[in-house]
């Protein structure tokens, strides 16, 4: 299709501390025991986007990723890891691969996206509406399992500030309108000249951006030079061609004119009749082909068109950024949506590799999983849990609603509830974690008892 696909995979996420470190990169944290990245790639093979530069913040997480990636998808991707510097930003690190960037349209992919949205239609629409920019959006996700305890509860009051204002023409293809949770004040404002003009404007609250865009290169490249100061896609560039797809090139070259004099008033009166001339005919089916006539001494062009690709409600779609979502995605890819996972369910709902082991009176629960070489004593009990490779638990071992990655060691009697233990980490016997993260080979001692901590090494 012509499409060169960026996949933004960052880097040591300070909103998942201490589940990444400098060994484990954010790409790398294990969902259903495989990369996050993994989920993207696949996709991305599916639809058959071969052509894909994964870009990764700092030299250390592109030493970790690129080898993993030769390893697994030798044959059959064509990847090229290109590290940025630390904290560019989204739009900062386009701007950094932009030699790169040769084709005509770019897919631009969050490497956190856990979905079963294929990607070519999303793709497919963009070609199809020859957009500038093409949002995925899809259905909120609902946080996290209650009976894990108080930490659910606080993650979905700090969940209700992450939504998104959007505006959407009556045929739902044209995005009109964005904001940002974070951007997004008590009393959202929209220009009655705006709302007046395109006739109809419905606005959503329950749609997620999922960070895939599609844009028109050229125009994607011309932002990102002219809009030195932008570093985000979604706070700065996607609200920017918004805006902007209702003006015309006299518009826009008065405004850039304007911004670089200082003198935004000269021709804030010729250009307010103009946009008023243009939005008049938006809420028109055949608005985004129009061209209008000349105006004064100019010549109006076509307005670019902002569109989207809304996800079906019964696909899965769901992004890690937090470790609330972390959890949530584990829980889903071996429970709802375990389609994704790639494994087969077995006839008590659960997946346990044929290498592990399991004590007498263990039980594994229906949604749980327990990985490759792992190791169970007596009477233990998993219930919605995901167990890594190569664990050594103890007897009379509970683990509920939690994530345990590989190489964990596990004493008797311990008890873990709404809790990450990352690779190598050692709970020594009778411990007691309830919505606890505990960092890579960190010790919790025997008998000590933790709620809602962070707890790691640490880092040199």
């Amino acid at each position: 299709m012509d499409f060169q696909v960026v996949v933004l995979a960052g880097g040591n996420s300070k909103k998942l501390v201490p589940l990444v470190s400098k060994e484990v990169p954010k790409a790398l944290l294990p969902v259903a025991n495989r990369p996050v990245l993994s989920y993207v790639l696949e996709q991305l093979e599916a639809s058959n986007l071969k052509d894909v530069i994964v870009v990764v913040e700092g030299q250390e997480s592109a030493l970790l990723v690129g080898p993993w990636i030769s390893s697994a998808y030798v044959d059959r991707l064509h990847v090229e890891v290109a590290a940025v510097p630390e904290d560019v930003g989204t739009a900062g690190a386009l701007r950094a691969i932009a030699p790169h960037l040769t084709a005509k349209d770019i897919l631009v992919v969050s490497g956190d996206l856990v979905s079963d949205v294929p990607i070519g239609a999303v793709a497919a629409a963009h070609r199809r509406n020859d957009a500038v920019l093409t949002a995925m959006l899809c259905s909120s996700p609902v946080s996290g399992p209650s009976d894990s305890g108080s930490s659910s509860g606080k993650d979905k009051t700090k969940k209700s500030g992450h939504y998104n204002i959007i505006g959407l023409d009556p045929s739902k293809q044209f995005l009109l309108y964005i904001a940002a949770g974070a951007d997004v004040e008590k009393d959202t404002r929209i220009q009655k000249s705006i709302l007046r003009s395109v006739g109809q404007m419905e606005i959503r609250s329950d749609l997620m951006d999922a960070h895939m865009y599609a844009f028109k290169r050229s125009v994607l490249q011309q932002v990102l030079d002219r809009k030195d100061m932008f570093l985000s896609l979604k706070q700065d560039v996607l609200p920017y061609l918004v805006r902007s797809q209702l003006k015309s090139e006299i518009l826009l070259n008065g405004a850039t004119q304007a911004e670089e004099s200082g003198n935004e008033k000269a021709n804030s009166q010729k250009n307010h009749v103009l946009l008023s001339e243009i939005l008049a005919n938006a809420s028109l089916p055949s608005f985004h082909e129009l061209a209008l006539g000349p105006y004064g001494s100019g010549h109006v062009r076509r307005t670019h068109k902002c569109c989207v690709y809304i996800a079906s409600g019964s696909k899965y779609c769901a992004r890690l950024n937090s470790i609330q979502a972390f959890m949530d995605i584990n829980r889903d890819v071996i429970g709802e949506a375990n389609r994704l996972s790639g494994y087969s369910l077995s006839a008590h709902n659960n997946i346990i590799h044929p290498s592990a082991e399991l004590g007498s009176k263990t039980t594994v629960g229906p949604h749980c999983m327990l990985g490759e070489g792992s190791q169970m004593g007596d009477k233990c009990s998993v219930k919605r849990s995901v167990i890594g490779r190569h664990c050594r638990i103890g007897s009379n071992v509970k683990v509920v609603n939690s994530v345990v990655m590989n190489h964990v060691t596990i004493g008797d009697g311990c008890s873990v509830q709404g809790s990450v233990i990352c690779s190598n980490g050692q709970l020594q016997e009778r411990a007691i974690l309830r919505d606890c993260q505990v960092g890579a080979g960190f010790v919790v001692t025997a008998g000590s008892e933790y709620k809602g901590e962070s707890l790691a090494r640490k880092e040199k």
